[in-house]
């Protein structure tokens, strides 16, 4: 029973991403009292260091998150800034365009335009320095809010947000495709470690 409610938590947890699960939230969604959520969250996180996983779970403002482990830090920042990673994804490139147009914008709001998870794209957007934290979201669970950053603005060669193209198509899924194509354009031909994008 434990165990299963570990491994139940364990997914919770990496579907919930950065904004984490506190342990009221993790109770109700599992139907037990908050006192054995915390204790086998706390188990869990135990069991996880003591087997040298390379991931961990993080306190972080009240919250319990999957985090890395802190040792490989050096490893996890080579392949953030690796030549063959420089370059943006489709799918990175439409979380872009949809950040762009509708920030501020929750993880949650990208997803159900996308219709898929989105949380590995906009960890890479962050880690170029398009995309940032803007806020919460005042709605159950204080969501965080994502935006732009300056470099964004550097990188597209944008003065201010006002200066993004304007899509022309009527349905939602068309005005995606199109925003990103916009995007693409401003990207095509150029290098993202010059300060834009290949």
């Amino acid at each position: 029973m434990v165990q299963q409610l570990k491994s139940i938590i364990e997914g919770l947890l990496f579907m919930a991403g950065d904004e984490g699960l506190t342990i009221k939230q993790i109770a109700e969604i599992v139907e037990i009292d908050n006192r054995l959520s915390e204790d086998i969250v706390r188990e869990l996180k135990a069991d996880m260091e003591q087997s040298g996983r390379g991931i961990r779970i993080a306190e972080v403002a009240g919250a319990f998150r999957f985090t890395t482990h802190p040792d490989h830090a050096a490893y996890f920042e080579r392949m953030a800034y690796s030549p063959s990673r420089s370059s943006l994804s489709q799918a990175a490139l439409e979380t872009l365009a949809i950040i762009a147009y509708r920030q501020p914008i929750t993880r949650i709001e990208i997803e159900e335009i996308r219709g898929v998870k989105s949380e590995k794209a906009i960890q890479t957007l962050a880690a170029k320095d398009l995309v940032e934290e803007k806020g919460r979201a005042e709605q159950i669970g204080r969501p965080i809010l994502y935006g732009t950053t300056r470099s964004f603005l550097d990188h597209f060669e944008l003065g201010s947000l006002e200066a993004l193209p304007e899509p022309s198509a009527l349905t939602p899924e068309a005005e995606l495709e199109e925003q990103t194509q916009l995007l693409f354009g401003r990207l095509d031909g150029r290098d993202m470690d010059s300060g834009k994008e290949s």
